[in-house]
């Protein structure tokens, strides 16, 4: 069973990697937008924002990154419900193949797409002056937390997917995600906003990422938000992970 799965998985995953590879804008314009923001910040606003750090750009990496994961999911959602409204789907369940293998080639097609977005944006950071001394464990625990991250958001995409009504609704779940950086401590501290705002940023999700990304990239202690920031993305993932499974049993039945 286990090989049955493995091996229709894998013939379904070609198959989201060829429309991918031809149709390379989605790549470029998951891309665009966090290099946009990385250069606009930078350039423009990085100056006027005191961080306590030597370049602008090591500061607000990691935030340009959750960015990146979030833009880039918005195009799992998409392929998704082409595919429901494609009747794909049910042509799929005629065949004799595991059914759980149509979503996880999604999912890791997801992945894929991310990690080629991801080195982009952070080529194009080398570019602008990022620079870290961090070791191979450290990188190994950034793509670490980068891949949880990724997977987690590509299960939550999974649910608008298959339950959207139109297009722009499948894709449009995304946007509070691209948000939510901009309240954490993802490109100013924390300790300079507003009491409610402060509240907020400090104990969602994205500021206990960041702070542990941008920890291990200045190898400075990360205390306790690399468990917090693990946790976060682990229970993000077994939640999305279980309704967007219910979710598809209850569209295929």
């Amino acid at each position: 069973m286990a090989k049955h799965f493995f091996g229709d998985t894998n013939v379904l995953l070609g198959r989201s990697l060829r429309h991918i590879a031809r149709s390379p804008d989605t790549i470029i314009t998951t891309a665009i937008m966090p290099i946009a923001m990385m250069l606009m910040f930078v350039y423009v606003f990085g100056g006027a924002i005191d961080t306590g750090s030597d370049s602008y750009v090591q500061y607000m990496l990691p935030g340009i990154l959750l960015i990146t994961v979030a833009s880039g999911i918005s195009y799992t959602a998409f392929r998704l419900f082409l595919d429901m409204k494609g009747g794909i789907f049910e042509r799929f369940q005629s065949m004799p193949i595991a059914r759980s293998s149509v979503l996880w080639a999604h999912v890791l097609t997801s992945l894929v797409a991310n990690l080629i977005s991801l080195v982009v944006v952070l080529l194009v950071a080398l570019l602008m002056g990022f620079r870290t001394n961090a070791g191979v464990a450290e990188w190994l625990a950034v793509a670490g937390i980068l891949f949880l991250f990724t997977l987690a958001l590509t299960w939550l995409a999974v649910i608008p997917g298959l339950t959207a009504k139109s297009v722009d609704g499948a894709s449009a779940f995304s946007y509070p995600l691209i948000f939510l950086p901009f309240l954490s401590s993802a490109f100013v501290p924390t300790n300079t906003m507003p009491g409610p705002v402060r509240a907020f940023a400090e104990h969602q999700p994205v500021t206990s990422i960041v702070n542990t990304i941008r920890g291990l990239f200045t190898q400075q202690p990360i205390g306790t938000d690399i468990w917090i920031a693990l946790a976060w993305c682990v229970g993000i993932l077994i939640v999305a992970y279980i309704f967007a499974t219910i979710t598809y049993r209850r569209r295929i039945s």
